[in-house]
């Protein structure tokens, strides 16, 4: 068996009712606590922390350059002992940045990948505890945080594997009812996020542990969120998203993830819907050009998908599901198609495109951007 590391977080809490534990185990990491949350400041409102100094911050999008810039200009006099994220994906996203930021020397583009200088992080970031109220990113369980740069029309990550959480905890009843278009996009986000690191070139025992049994739960659940709301499915879509969460960081993504990245950095399109768009179109060419066990994992997914949703050909399902579901196509969500072009160039270097099942030309990533137009 090839050697393969486990990375995760020092500690996760996973079930209904786990996020009252929360202030005590906050409080043990120091007395003085910045709470990053999102737009609506009420939705933070149940975390007490009534012994504890507590900065508050909002994260109203997905984090930029710019709101990074200016979060750490009201963060760092503070000087928090720990930084909580209670939010969506790019609330803990932003609160991992500060994390790791705030006790760093210099700026952000000093450790930003691709467009800034990817110095490693010399001080040790403070210790980050996420609480997600959404069921998507995997944030919780990821070494990264991706932050936009409008500038340079890009996405690119701060990463570091001390950036992970030291403590996640994961009650599903801070994601029910959740927006339904919130739900869906999230929701596929969190398949592909499974999906992706099991057709990995880069896949390990670890990870085909957590995401090949996810697959199947993760379709069924978010079917059934479609229907209505159900606890049992959002309990069923946090752990899949979990799951996603800690297998991307241990075995990478793929093309769906590649693509995403610069579409950010284009667009106004919400991660998760992006992703949604993509998953269908990515499965659709990675299956007609994969050979070998590479074809099989993929042949095994479409499998799972047909099985799920019904019909012969998963991929192309999949897309059409997820459309009569609500979910718009790239185009509608902002993508002009001009910039095709510009995002499959960039994509070609993306560092999630290494975890690709196979190699993309510039070709096949314009035609998948037109597919999912």
């Amino acid at each position: 068996m090839t050697p393969f590391a486990i990375l995760a977080p020092g500690q996760i809490l996973f079930g209904r009712g786990e996020a009252a534990k929360a202030p005590a185990l906050i409080r043990s990491f120091g007395a003085r606590v910045l709470v990053v949350h999102g737009a609506d400041a009420r939705r933070a409102d149940w975390l007490h922390l009534p012994d504890a100094e507590v900065q508050r911050l909002p994260c109203a999008g997905e984090p930029t350059l710019p709101m990074l810039e200016a979060a750490l200009a009201q963060t760092r006099g503070f000087a928090p002992d720990v930084v909580v994220g209670l939010g969506g994906g790019a609330v803990l996203d932003m609160a991992k940045a500060l994390a790791a930021l705030i006790p760093a020397p210099g700026g952000p583009m000093d450790h930003l990948e691709v467009v800034g200088r990817g110095l490693p992080l010399v001080a040790r970031p403070l210790p980050f505890v996420a609480l997600p109220t959404t069921a998507g990113t995997g944030a919780e369980a990821t070494k990264n945080a991706v932050i936009g740069l409008p500038d340079h029309g890009r996405k690119v990550s701060l990463r570091d594997d001390r950036m992970l959480a030291r403590l996640a905890i994961v009650d599903p009843a801070l994601t029910d009812h959740c927006p339904r278009g919130v739900t869906l996009a999230s929701g596929l986000d969190a398949l592909a996020q499974v999906i992706e690191p099991y057709v990995s070139n880069r896949a390990t025992p670890f990870t085909d542990a957590l995401t090949r049994p996810a697959i199947a739960q993760g379709l069924a659940a978010l079917t059934c969120l479609m229907r209505g709301e159900d606890a049992a499915a959002r309990d069923a879509m946090a752990w899949v998203s979990l799951s996603g969460g800690m297998a991307l960081a241990n075995g990478g993504l793929g093309a769906v993830h590649g693509l995403a990245g610069p579409i950010g950095g284009v667009s106004p399109a919400a991660h998760g819907a992006v992703c949604g768009a993509l998953l269908g179109p990515v499965l659709a060419l990675n299956r007609a050009r994969a050979t070998g066990p590479a074809a099989a994992r993929l042949d095994e997914v479409c499998h799972l998908i047909a099985a799920a949703l019904g019909g012969a050909e998963a991929p192309a399902t999949l897309a059409r599901w997820a459309s009569e579901a609500g979910l718009p196509g790239l185009t509608a969500q902002g993508l002009a198609p001009a910039d095709h072009a510009q995002v499959a160039e960039s994509a070609r270097t993306a560092s999630s495109m290494k975890g690709n099942p196979v190699a993309l030309s510039p070709a096949d990533l314009m035609q998948i951007l037109a597919m999912a137009a």
